[in-house]
């Protein structure tokens, strides 16, 4: 009777560490991401956050979504691609309309020292449908990013429909999705670096990601997840590292500022 007990005690809770783990899975992506939401929304500036970290998870989520109907992996990573996707939206959405804000308030300040009228104006529309890659994912419109995001994901899912039977294609398309999530703090690793600064990138956003890519990284391993999946996991967590890195380093020896302008212009997994 006590080993019936004893038993059932240890299947309820391996069930709840079990729906913990998936929970973590599912939504302990997108929990880096608040604190950096919060702190743009605070400041109402998106210089220090670069938006090609939204791009690189779009593509990588989207590419992940499609390498299931080739290669079937667990339903909780096929959520947690969703829940993602839907995640680096919601920034893109926030980080364009300060971005623009910041324009007009800029442009504002330059007619008022001229004495203009404010009726005058006008800020350039950069859109998606000019194919003008002078300002690719840096359009005026959140509508472009989803025109973007979508045209993207029916090109790739075109391409993923014809080629399916192939092994080889899938097995690739497996790896370029976790080799591109991977590769996800090398846009802010590279802003970083360009703005000789960490100023702007939540700090608490970077632990999460060290932190949740270090249990993913685990999970697949433990699941027996493909190989692509683990071993661009391992990639990821270096990168965080490194991110941390300068943290350290441009705290301990700050260098001089440059332009944030400039930076943001030229490149775009802000913790």
């Amino acid at each position: 009777m006590e080993d019936e007990v004893f038993e059932q005690i240890v299947s309820v809770f391996n069930a709840l560490v079990s729906w913990v783990a998936a929970g973590a899975m599912v939504f302990g992506g997108v929990v880096p991401y608040i604190p950096q939401y919060r702190d743009i929304r605070r400041t109402q500036n998106a210089e220090g956050f670069s938006t090609y970290v939204c791009l690189v998870l779009l593509v990588a989520n989207i590419l992940r979504i499609l390498f299931r109907f080739g290669r079937y992996f667990e339903t909780l990573l096929l959520w947690q691609s969703i829940i993602m996707i839907g995640t680096m939206l919601i920034m893109l959405n926030l980080c364009t309309d300060v971005r623009m804000a910041a324009e007009l308030n800029t442009k504002r300040r330059s007619f008022i020292a001229t004495d203009s009228k404010d009726e005058e104006i006008r800020l350039p529309k950069r859109l998606f449908l000019d194919f003008d890659w002078n300002y690719f994912w840096s359009w005026s419109r959140f509508m472009d990013y989803v025109q973007c995001v979508l045209s993207f994901t029916l090109v790739a899912a075109y391409i993923t429909y014809l080629l399916l039977d192939s092994a080889l294609f899938v097995e690739s398309l497996g790896f370029l999705a976790v080799f591109t999530e991977a590769m996800l703090g090398t846009p802010q690793l590279y802003c970083n670096y360009q703005n000789k600064s960490t100023e702007g990138m939540s700090i608490k956003m970077v632990l999460m990601w060290t932190s949740g890519d270090t249990f993913k990284t685990g999970y697949f391993l433990l699941t027996q997840a493909p190989v692509q999946f683990w071993t661009c996991g391992l990639l990821q967590v270096f990168v965080d590292i490194t991110i941390l890195f300068q943290v350290y380093y441009y705290s301990r020896y700050p260098q001089k500022p440059v332009s944030h302008t400039v930076s943001h212009t030229t490149s775009a997994k802000a913790l």
